[in-house]
């Protein structure tokens, strides 16, 4: 399921004692996204998800950053926030890029195929992809709801 939408990402969840919140910003670089990989891999496994699973939010995490970095290196930062729920992972990602593919390409392709939800946006400072997995949500990671 993916929804498109403009502006700041609504539905945030709670902060509550059963969430972690973990935020990691790295300069907007592709030399950078190994960094932002390696910590959606650490984070997921928290959750006990299968190695599959845990590739596959990598893959996905990548994915995102890649859309988000804009045509060239800029000054700004690639800023990651995981939250990390029982049995719940939410990954939003802002960027610098201004505006994203059509949601018919590639990349959402692939970002639809490797998550159960996906959310997008655009506002002032660039734009945000939020990637949600649920262990509760009965669709597994590599599965989009609805499809299968």
């Amino acid at each position: 399921m993916s929804t498109p939408t403009t502006g700041e990402p609504a539905g945030d969840p709670p902060a509550d004692a059963s969430t972690d919140l973990v935020e990691l910003r790295v300069p907007a670089d592709p030399a950078y996204l190994t960094v932002v990989r390696t910590a959606s891999a650490g984070l997921a496994a928290r959750l006990d998800l299968t190695l599959d699973e845990i590739e596959d939010l990598r893959i996905a995490v990548d994915e995102a950053c890649t859309l988000l970095l804009g045509p060239s290196p800029s000054e700004a930062d690639l800023v990651a926030t995981f939250r990390l729920g029982e049995g719940s992972l939410e990954v939003e990602v802002r960027g610098p890029a201004r505006e994203l593919p059509e949601r018919s390409s590639f990349a959402w392709a692939v970002l639809e195929a490797l998550v159960g939800e996906v959310f997008t946006g655009t506002s002032a400072t660039g734009a945000w992809i939020v990637l949600r997995h649920s262990k509760t949500s009965g669709a597994p990671l590599g599965v989009v709801a609805g499809v299968g």
